[in-house]
């Protein structure tokens, strides 16, 4: 993908690219586990204390999981790139970024470094929301080139 200098669709940073969809899915079936693991557990009067504690902390264990699951985002500010997955957050000078791959078939958008190594982005996903997923990958990847390593030779 070329970007031009006047590239007109870039995105006023800093911009938090993110799985909407899927966060929200996830939090509202975290908090509904939540909600009716704890009804239960109170309205069953054949449960003991121990097994009415169980209860919750078996939704509070699943709501904890789900709330993980929906942390990943992509931050895109001036300085650079704040990737942040499951239980990583790792940041990267724009020159770090050499490219960015959502090819199809893949789960979430890979930046291939300036080391040699590939970082998986989760905050970008075409899972739910694919339309998205390739719109935000296609900013992020506009902003790398204008602001990265290769817009300097540029």
């Amino acid at each position: 993908m070329s970007v031009s200098a006047n590239q007109p669709d870039l995105p006023a940073l800093p911009v938090t690219f993110r799985p909407t969809r899927t966060r929200v899915v996830l939090l509202t079936v975290g908090v509904a586990v939540l909600v009716a693991l704890t009804v239960m557990s109170l309205l069953l009067e054949t449960l003991s204390t121990g097994d009415r504690a169980t209860f919750i902390c078996t939704g509070l264990v699943i709501f904890a999981v789900l709330v993980l699951l929906s942390r990943p985002k992509v931050v895109a500010g001036p300085d650079g790139v704040v990737v942040v997955n499951l239980t990583t957050t790792r940041r990267l000078d724009w020159a770090q970024i050499v490219r960015v791959n959502l090819r199809p078939g893949d789960a979430w958008v890979h930046l291939d470094l300036a080391d040699g190594t590939s970082l998986p982005a989760m905050g970008i996903q075409p899972g739910v929301a694919k339309e998205q997923a390739i719109g935000d990958a296609r900013a992020l990847r506009a902003l790398a080139e204008t602001h990265g390593a290769g817009a300097a030779s540029a």
